[in-house]
């Protein structure tokens, strides 16, 4: 039966997101309220700037006292859509503290102190909820918590930042330089004025350890993420990653080590085969390919921000939270029973494809062999082309350390006969 007595929400920012969620609470109230169980009112708005126009929402709503509406004492849910550390880390902890469950987008807050505020909401008996933290309308979060905690997650592969795939796929499909290709996704309102968050990977190495912390049980904090972003791609990349039949995407990469006993996480663009699931998601789309036991392989594929697909994980939390609050029970909270710890990336095994300059003379390809046997990696295949005494050199490796490949390259750039290293580059998914 519907319970009278509303939930009473607070929504802390109102900005593209934000506004989609007030929006969606007063046009489909009434499949809220059915499916909750109680209607839903949205009785403040903590904003910066209360001047602005916001249409749909009740002037008399809108404060800048955030702090003030988190402690009404009355709230059932606080929406938390403002980003960024603080004020939003105060603000969550002080609404547990006055007795409210919270809804977050915030990947860089959870990102960084996820393990403080589960502890936060446990020790207050309430819920943290933040499928929209991570890509976006793509249901991922709970799968992973739900849906999957009876098996063993080995693997998780993902485009999670919307921006860099648009660059890359133009850079792909045109053969568009990076600067020109980041030009036209500015233009689109694909990439902010300041793209670095998203480009030099900050945004993804967030949601991987996120994803990590999920998928592996295990308490996994930003710094413990590898971190490399993809503004050195050329478009020289892509025309090897074609003869190799492959293309380049940033990708966030979760998994086990090979004896199960450890855990990495890492971010940075690498080469993909063409047959992978993840090769054919275009544009500013995302997508997450996970690996487990007894699924096997699942991919989750959709838009991975904008206001109304992120509004829409934002309201699927207000409902499974809202449904809690009126049995008095709450969801799943962290789990990090297996405690695995976070392995260096010097402890990744890959492939490799590494591109070099050399003198075009006898001996620079023996020369280049010894050092990669030296250091324990092996060569795969290699290609080499020359003229008037320069000479370009492709290496691709078979599988091997992070740091083995890194000793290499450290000495291979101490050889007289080769100019430069013009681009490493990991090669996944095979």
């Amino acid at each position: 039966m519907m319970r009278t007595r509303p939930l009473k929400v607070a929504l802390l920012g109102c900005g593209v997101v934000g506004s989609e969620v007030a929006r969606i609470m007063t046009t489909h109230a009434d499949d809220l309220a059915a499916r909750i169980g109680a209607p839903v009112e949205l009785v403040g708005v903590a904003v910066r700037r209360p001047d602005r126009v916001r249409e749909g929402i009740d002037p008399a709503l809108v404060t800048t006292d955030a702090t003030a509406l988190v402690k009404r004492g009355d709230l059932d849910i606080v929406v938390e859509v403002i980003g960024g550390i603080e004020p939003a880390r105060t603000l969550i902890g002080t609404a547990f503290e006055h007795g409210a469950s919270v809804v977050s987008a915030n990947k860089a807050l959870l990102a960084q102190d996820g393990a403080a505020l589960h502890a936060a909401a446990e020790e207050q008996g309430r819920d943290l909820y933040y499928e929209a933290a991570v890509a976006g309308a793509i249901l991922l979060i709970r799968p992973l918590r739900e849906s999957l905690a009876g098996d063993k997650v080995n693997r998780v592969l993902g485009i999670v930042n919307g921006t860099t795939n648009f660059i890359l796929d133009k850079m792909d499909s045109t053969g568009a330089g990076y600067q020109e290709a980041l030009d036209e996704a500015t233009a689109l309102g694909y990439a902010e004025a300041d793209p670095t968050a998203d480009v030099e990977g900050f945004d993804a190495a967030a949601k991987a350890a996120i994803l990590a912390g999920i998928a592996f049980h295990t308490r996994v904090g930003l710094d413990d993420v590898y971190r490399e972003g993809m503004t050195e791609v050329t478009a020289a990349d892509f025309a090897s990653a074609k003869e190799m039949g492959c293309t380049i995407k940033l990708l966030a990469i979760c998994e086990r080590a090979g004896d199960g006993a450890s855990v990495t996480a890492r971010v940075h663009p690498a080469m993909i085969p063409l047959s992978h699931p993840l090769a054919s998601v275009r544009g500013a789309y995302n997508a997450v390919f996970v690996e487990s036991d007894a699924s096997g392989q699942l991919m989750f594929y959709g838009p991975g921000a904008g206001g109304a697909p992120t509004a829409s994980a934002v309201l699927g939390d207000l409902v499974a939270v809202g449904r809690n609050r009126i049995s008095g029970t709450t969801g799943p909270g962290a789990s990090a029973y297996a405690a695995l710890p976070v392995s260096p990336m010097g402890e990744v095994v890959t492939r490799y494809h590494i591109s070099l300059d050399v003198a075009d003379k006898p001996g620079v390809l023996a020369q280049v062999a010894t050092v990669f046997a030296e250091h324990g990696v092996s060569i795969d295949t290699v290609r080499q082309q020359g003229k008037d005494g320069e000479a370009s050199l492709v290496v691709v490796t078979h599988r091997a350390s992070d740091a083995a490949l890194g000793g290499t390259v450290d000495a291979l750039r101490k050889l007289d006969t080769v100019r430069g290293v013009a681009s490493i580059m990991r090669v996944e998914g095979e």
